[in-house]
């Protein structure tokens, strides 16, 4: 077998050219325990932790006098939002909680996964569709799922619809994290799309230049925006809204 040519971590790979397992058709056994094994994932990388700190801020910063309505866009099996809820009970803060997914299996799981008394609405459709009044915005490792264009679109729609921010948890495009998670995925045996998936988002995901391209092409000023590095892996972005940044 020949040798295979170098990764190259210097550009981001698009989807289009670099595409991933998980999001090709397949069946909802496989989806389901894929689902699971990244529910390890995120508990192991602390993926949550970014996210509810943007949470702990926006509480300081914007003060809401009515419960938060917390949309999270390609909210897959629905991890996040639990954690989220956790996170409001031990706040005291009154929240609405709507996971949407293009996918109609995240929905089906995200319902097998959340305990009945759990008020969480999942919703099978395109974010882009919501009439719902919002006033944060999430995502955690979707982005990089997108094509440039459709990121655009996605931050600023975001800005438009957010009336206390938005904020973007995603992977930064490294090789230590890219190499690490190839052999622990292995260790681990999760299963063969986690395997797969995995170092192939991190040649998706991104760097500092990237966001503050893709800001600018969506008409947001950098200087409301903050780029922030998490161990292990993740760059995120965050928008707050601020009588210094206001809604556009």
């Amino acid at each position: 077998m020949p040798p295979q040519p170098p990764i190259d971590l210097s550009r981001r790979a698009p989807p289009s050219e670099l595409p991933e397992w998980m999001d090709e058709p397949c069946t909802y056994d496989d989806f389901r325990q894929c689902l699971l094994d990244l529910r390890q994932v995120n508990r192991l990388t602390l993926s949550y932790r970014p996210t509810l700190d943007f949470l702990d801020r926006i509480l300081d910063a914007t003060r809401p006098t009515h419960p938060l309505r917390i949309v999270d866009v390609g909210s897959g099996g629905g991890d996040m939002l639990r954690r989220i809820e956790r996170w409001a009970d031990h706040r005291g803060v009154a929240v609405y909680l709507t996971g949407i997914d293009l996918n109609p299996f995240a929905a089906r799981a995200a319902r097998e996964f959340t305990s009945h008394h759990n008020e969480i609405s999942w919703i099978t459709g395109n974010a882009f569709a919501t009439t719902q009044p919002i006033d944060i915005v999430l995502s955690s490792l979707f982005t990089h799922h997108l094509e440039a264009p459709e990121i655009v679109r996605f931050l600023a729609w975001s800005e438009s619809v957010a009336s206390c921010g938005w904020f973007i948890n995603d992977l930064v495009r490294e090789r230590i994290p890219h190499d690490l998670f190839a052999i622990v995925s292995k260790l681990l045996r999760w299963h063969r799309f986690v395997q797969h998936d995995g170092p192939v988002s991190f040649r998706r995901a991104f760097r500092e230049p990237d966001w503050q391209h893709l800001l600018t092409a969506a008409g947001i000023p950098l200087s409301a925006v903050s780029l922030t590095r998490w161990t292990p892996g993740r760059l995120c972005v965050s928008r707050i809204k601020t009588p210094e940044h206001p809604a556009r």
